[in-house]
């Protein structure tokens, strides 16, 4: 019987995706780490604090880096990841009423308290472009136009069939709902992107988000090399 989620190196599992998909940018590799004992070998502390959706660009650029809490310049998207805990005004939804996006505190608090985290306190975050990976990563994050990520919904359901469900609240969009909400609830999710990560990352007006489940990335690279022949 064929394994349909056997796959080689993350080196040519990129190449495949950038391919078959037609990528700008490298997939994004990403790794939580618990301890600090766990660091993949060779990977050095990212330079200076960046925001999470700013570390996803410079890792699909082609640097590879880990970053601790300190390192995590947004506080909200480090929560999300279960590196750092985020500030009242976040939690209460303070922070998002007082930026208009909201009608009432209870909207901005009920929207957070409805965005994926992850439930463990992590050592750090690891980032890489799929192919210099060193590690075996949680989660996989592509940034994409929209016909590439319909592709990648063809996908994921060439093997088993189903639907491709789309979470997001156009808020903590790289960090909650490409990164935790792949991680804890093991199914991929497709997001719209957020004001941040427009705006201080650089995601731009025609690209949205897919974040992937390191662990069966073989099942949906092989899937699209069947639907493109």
């Amino acid at each position: 019987m064929v394994d349909v989620c056997a796959a080689n190196g993350y080196d040519e599992i990129s190449e495949k995706l950038k391919t078959l998909l037609g990528l700008e940018k490298s997939p994004v590799a990403i790794k939580l780490v618990l301890r600090e004992d766990d660091l993949p070998e060779g990977v050095e502390k990212i330079e200076k604090p960046a925001r999470h959706c700013e570390m996803v660009q410079m890792a699909a650029a082609g640097k590879s880096f880990y970053a601790t809490a300190e390192a995590q310049a947004c506080k909200g998207g480090a929560d999300a990841l279960g590196i750092d805990e985020a500030p009242e005004k976040v939690k209460t939804g303070e922070f998002y009423y007082n930026l208009g996006r909201f009608a009432s505190f209870a909207s901005a608090k009920r929207t957070f308290d409805e965005i994926p985290s992850v439930d463990l306190r992590f050592y750090a975050a690891v980032y890489a472009p799929l192919e210099d990976a060193t590690f075996d990563p949680d989660v996989i994050v592509i940034i994409c136009n929209p016909a590439q990520a319909m592709k990648i919904s063809q996908a994921l359901v060439y093997t088993l069939g189903g639907r491709v469900e789309a979470d997001f609240s156009g808020i903590q969009s790289l960090c909650a709902d490409a990164v935790a909400g792949p991680y804890m609830r093991k199914r991929a999710n497709i997001t719209m992107g957020c004001s941040g990560s427009r705006q201080y990352a650089g995601v731009r007006d025609d690209e949205l988000i897919v974040g992937l489940n390191g662990e069966n990335i073989g099942c949906v690279v092989n899937a699209l090399e069947a639907i493109s022949q």
